[in-house]
């Protein structure tokens, strides 16, 4: 699905608005106003809601159902995707195995907040990367680590 839109200068709070949503749905940007989701209903929803919000604050904008030329046009734009995935998977490792010492308290507002950051990172991935199953381990041993010390607190 492409989405092809232009909005004027001011105000920009629409732009901006328009920026955040297409990053938190995990748009590949192809150009100036262009940018690229995997075609399911899903994705046609959220572009065809977003082309309205750019109509109704002035600008124009048009959904359409695109297919590479190439089988490496394709590849390209897929690997694109995965590896900006791949990125926000590894912050979210790092983050869950370079915790320090922390009090219960904080690893369990750290441990809700990287699971949260995992689910927003996976409506997002339409081609996993390996780094993903990366983060969710290292998520999980964060839990792990927290149920061990609940565990321990139960029964001293």
């Amino acid at each position: 699905m492409l989405l092809t839109y232009r909005l004027p200068r001011e105000p920009s709070s629409p732009r901006i608005a328009v920026w955040r949503k297409l990053k938190r749905l995990g748009a590949a940007q192809l150009g100036d106003g262009l940018v690229a989701l995997p075609a399911d209903a899903r994705t046609r929803e959220h572009l065809d809601w977003l082309a309205e919000e750019i109509v109704e604050a002035g600008g124009t904008a048009g959904v359409w159902v695109a297919r590479p030329a190439t089988l490496a046009q394709e590849r390209d734009l897929a690997r694109t995707m995965a590896a900006a995935r791949a990125a926000e998977y590894e912050a979210v490792a790092a983050e869950a195995e370079g915790r320090g010492e922390l009090t219960e308290a904080e690893r369990r507002r750290l441990l809700r907040r990287l699971r949260g950051e995992l689910r927003r990172i996976q409506r997002r991935d339409y081609f996993p990367p390996p780094q993903r199953r990366a983060a969710e381990t290292a998520v999980a041993r964060l839990r792990a680590q927290d149920d061990t010390e609940r565990t321990e607190e139960h029964t001293a």
